[in-house]
């Protein structure tokens, strides 16, 4: 009899044309409601991240193509090691949800306790790593005038490293507990903070020394350590957030925590990884042809970045969201939800890429005023277009399987999609094809598509099994 019931709960849960094409008017269903109300804090505290970046890039662009190019080049090598630390903190969400659905403060305690050990002991190795590497800037066949001011530019931001892994576990451990509004908060304060700081030490303004160029990273990294300090501050007097430490002082760092959040850490910071090196090894791909080449990948992939952190949003809240009706075995509820935020991104990622076919040439003047750059980035930005479904459903689809702790079997995707199709394409489109940053751009929609894709049907897989288990002992 219960198989009977299974083939048709798993027809319902596995129509997944009904998960992104049914009438718009589900949107209003009390998932959407609990969806919006999660994410638009955390899409505000993630585009503070990317404007961070941003700000960056305009006041480089102000001094100089060749300051502009430099900054880009360090930022696309310090990337790749710096999201594998963000990664890491990613696991930290769903087991808090759980321990905190359950009133485990005991569990919290460690949990929290080990998270941070991880990763500022990962983000303390990272940093000597990339310490060791800015002389590889040199042999990477970039513009000998960018590379000489892009390693002192990358020496100083690299220091960044370490406070933003301590923000993250901070944002992180306040997700766990569906608080989304604090990290909002003080990335607003940390990017206010920038911005003064990039002001006053780039034109030696407000009495601050004139450093140029170079006082853009410095501004970075002290308005992060702000950030990072900050918020480790609020989750440790905060009422909402801080019943975990009267346990803290005696919670262990222990091998049964240690090893849950490293190793599944692990898995989530590849996943950040390979998504983000293939863009960065991108960028040196389009450093071969030039600094205008390199500079127009870095305006669009900004560009690109900005109307991703509205999909990493919702993915984010999908996360919460998933991680608490799959802590309450909920399957109904857990089906919705995923539905709804499929729906949500996909809408909203159609409208990111109308803007940027309409406004695909006014977009790019806002970092430089260079005719040159402006052109190629605004043909970057046509099939950034094409690509902005694809991008939104996978980093979505990876939200919902991170709620579902399904980590593993997503980095092998990610691996596949970016590190043996997309680069390989990238090469080839560009180098053999003789369609320079527009072939590198073409293999990594490539890329996207295929994550996307293979992701989605992850989900249906999961979900099956998830319906399977449970009817079975129900029938029992």
């Amino acid at each position: 009899m219960y198989k009977v019931i299974y083939a048709t709960k798993a027809k319902k849960y596995l129509n997944y044309n009904s998960y992104i094409w049914s009438p718009l008017e589900n949107l209003k269903h009390t998932h959407f409601k609990q969806l919006l109300s999660l994410s638009l804090p955390i899409i505000l505290t993630q585009l503070g991240h990317v404007i961070t970046g941003m700000v960056d890039n305009i006041f480089l662009g102000k001094i100089g193509k060749t300051e502009l190019a430099a900054g880009i080049l360090s930022n696309n090598l310090y990337l790749i090691l710096l999201v594998f630390s963000i990664g890491m903190s990613y696991v930290l969400t769903p087991v808090i949800t759980d321990a905190h659905i359950n009133k485990q403060e005991n569990e919290k305690a460690s949990l929290l306790k080990n998270s941070l050990a991880i990763n500022l002991l990962t983000s303390t190795f990272l940093f000597i790593l990339l310490f060791f590497l800015s002389p590889v800037l040199g042999h990477m066949n970039q513009p000998k005038d960018v590379v000489e001011l892009a390693i002192p530019f990358f020496d100083v931001l690299i220091f960044s490293i370490i406070p933003v892994s301590l923000f993250f576990v901070c944002k992180q451990y306040a997700e766990g507990h569906s608080n989304t509004k604090a990290a909002l908060i003080i990335s607003i304060a940390g990017n206010l903070l920038n911005i003064v700081l990039n002001y006053g030490l780039s034109q030696g303004k407000l009495g601050f020394p004139n450093m140029g160029y170079m006082g853009v990273c410095w501004a970075t990294f002290i308005s992060r350590m702000f950030m990072g300090v900050l918020f480790l501050f609020y989750v440790f007097k905060h009422p909402s957030l801080n019943s975990f430490v009267p346990y803290f002082k005696t919670a262990k760092i222990n091998a049964y925590h240690f090893w849950l959040l490293f190793k599944d850490g692990v898995a989530s910071g590849l996943q950040f990884t390979f998504e983000v090196a293939a863009f960065a090894i991108a960028g040196f791909f389009a450093g071969v042809f030039g600094k205008e080449e390199i500079d127009a990948h870095g305006i669009a992939l900004s560009l690109a970045s900005f109307t991703y952190m509205f999909a990493s949003g919702i993915a984010s809240a999908s996360t919460i969201i998933v991680g608490n009706y799959n802590s309450l075995r909920n399957y109904d509820e857990l089906h919705n939800s995923i539905k709804i935020a499929f729906k949500t991104v996909l809408t909203t990622m159609a409208f990111m890429a109308l803007l940027f076919v309409i406004f695909n040439r006014v977009l790019p003047s806002f970092f430089t005023k260079e005719e040159d750059i402006i052109q190629i980035s605004s043909q970057l930005l046509l099939i950034a277009a094409l690509f902005q479904l694809f991008d939104g459903a996978q980093v979505t689809a990876i939200g919902i399987l991170r709620g579902l702790e399904d980590y593993k079997f997503p980095t092998y995707l990610a691996f596949i999609g970016y590190w043996l199709l997309a680069l390989p394409l990238c090469y080839l489109f560009a180098f053999v094809y003789d369609y320079s940053v527009i072939g590198i751009w073409a293999g990594l929609s490539i890329g996207l598509a295929f994550v996307s894709v293979t992701l989605y049907f992850r989900i249906r897989y999961l979900m099956a099994v998830k319906i399977n288990s449970q009817d079975v002992i129900s029938s029992h």
